[in-house]
């Protein structure tokens, strides 16, 4: 099981770790190639004896309850992403000889002769709203794309699926790449790194290393954040192809191989004749739904990757006009009193809830839930004169009533101990106590949110029938 393409599965021993969204898709494809396949996971529950049966009718070993033990045997391990490096399953592996690869890996190696190219986008922010912007870009263009990845779309489906592309749009995790060594994209983006899965990674060092192998091998460019020197360091670490380049997206006007905002205009200095004198426009910042400044560079990001590609900047516009974004990313929900509610779930970090804050004069915000091992002094600081109030819920909430006592002592804070269906509601009922007009109501936690929901859909959904039930 070196590094290049494995031919040749049958009878090959490999063990699948963990069922769900990636793990099921691989144990089939791995077994369809002829495969001797055995899932081991963690879990026992209803959900896991319902995929464990499906895989049992193909022939597959399912083993429940045990994910820690290696089975004899094993030749190679292809693991879910969220299985955390430290699991002794792994020591287990490393201690036999055996390699271990993610769903990506897996999927990389399996991509037929003349498969698509891979453009690749990974942050701590932003991933998924960069690689459907970059989709709709290329569509625009007439290629034959797919938004992939981390994003739903199983990559190992794109890759052995019926359907031909020209390119795929990527989105990858710091889990995802971590176990896929030899991704080799065409072009890669890092949009922004901040603290995050800290506890899954170790340090804030080795998440930071993990998100850099998005640019290994890149063959054109690897696109990096100026307003984000740390984006900037992995890209001079990267060992890549010769004739690759470092192009910046900025939202200031851009230098000589960047993009970035002049007047209201998207431009590109970087894939034009002549970058030191010439600019192409690419999009109005009108084009750029919502316009907010993070979603500005985020845009600015999936223009660099299409641009890398070749192409042309009609494309970027129209792909920009075409693109809508998910639910619960700063959606706007209502205006009540002359108040505007605004549903950014999504906003599961400080770095996005930073970012979410920062588009707004005046704020009530609505924060708390399960912080990660994050601090929310930094951002807190940052947010502290926009602040009107502020209503705190969810597990962890102390710990960002504790930063709002440091670094807004006079803002009014509501803190609820709540965690029922209806804390949503007096949650939305108090910030609008405490809103004037020409307020935003702002849902962005800033944590994640599986104390009180089942996921961040459901919070914004919570969030927004609350604004409903208040208007009505």
């Amino acid at each position: 099981m070196g590094s290049g393409q494995v031919t040749d599965w049958q009878g090959k021993h490999v063990t699948v770790a963990g069922l769900g969204v990636s793990g099921v898709p691989a144990a089939r494809a791995l077994h369809g190639l002829g495969a001797k396949v055995t899932v081991v996971n963690d879990g026992d529950d209803a959900r896991a004896r319902e995929q464990a049966a499906e895989l049992e009718a193909l022939g597959v070993t399912v083993r429940l309850g045990d994910g820690d033990t290696l089975p004899d045997g094993t030749e190679l391990i292809v693991t879910a992403p969220g299985w955390k490096p430290d699991k002794p399953l792994f020591a287990a592996a490393d201690a036999a000889g055996v390699p271990v690869w993610g769903d990506v890996e897996l999927a990389w190696r399996l991509r037929k002769p003349g498969a698509a190219d891979w453009l690749a986008v990974t942050g701590t922010n932003g991933k998924t709203t960069t690689v459907q912007m970059l989709a709709s870009i290329l569509e625009a263009a007439g290629l034959r794309t797919a938004a992939v990845g981390n994003i739903g779309v199983s990559l190992l489906d794109a890759v052995l699926g019926d359907e031909e592309y020209d390119v795929l749009a990527v989105e990858l995790s710091s889990y995802q790449l971590h176990w896929a060594p030899s991704l080799r994209a065409h072009s890669a983006a890092v949009l922004n790194l901040a603290p995050d899965h800290l506890d899954w990674h170790g340090s804030m060092e080795a998440y930071a290393k993990d998100k850099g192998r998005i640019y290994e091998g890149n063959r054109t460019a690897c696109v990096y954040n100026t307003a984000d020197k740390a984006t900037e360091d992995l890209v001079r670490e990267a060992d890549v192809e010769e004739g690759c380049r470092a192009i910046g997206f900025t939202l200031g006007t851009p230098g000589p191989s960047q993009l970035g905002v002049v007047e209201g205009i998207l431009v590109d200095r970087a894939f034009v004749e002549n970058r030191h004198k010439n600019a192409q426009e690419l999009a109005e910042v009108a084009d750029v739904k919502p316009a907010a400044p993070h979603n500005i560079a985020n845009a600015l990001a999936a223009a660099a990757l299409a641009r890398a590609y070749g192409v042309p900047a009609g494309a970027v516009r129209d792909g920009l006009r075409a693109f809508t974004p998910d639910a619960h990313r700063i959606a706007h929900v209502a205006d009540l009193d002359g108040v505007a509610y605004v549903d950014d779930s999504k906003a599961t970090n400080t770095h996005a809830a930073q970012a979410s804050l920062a588009a707004y004069d005046s704020v009530v915000w609505i924060a708390g839930g399960l912080a990660k091992g994050a601090t929310f002094d930094e951002l807190v600081a940052d947010a502290a004169k926009r602040l009107r109030g502020a209503v705190l819920i969810g597990r962890d909430r102390e710990l960002i009533r504790e930063a709002l006592a440091r670094h807004a002592p006079e803002v009014p804070v509501v803190d609820l101990g709540r965690t029922d269906t209806g804390a949503m509601l007096e949650a939305v009922q108090e910030a609008r106590r405490l809103a004037r007009p020409g307020d935003t109501v702002l849902l962005a936690p800033a944590c994640a949110s599986m104390d009180m929901f089942a996921n961040y859909n459901k919070r914004g959904d919570a969030f927004a029938q609350a604004v409903r039930e208040l208007g009505a």
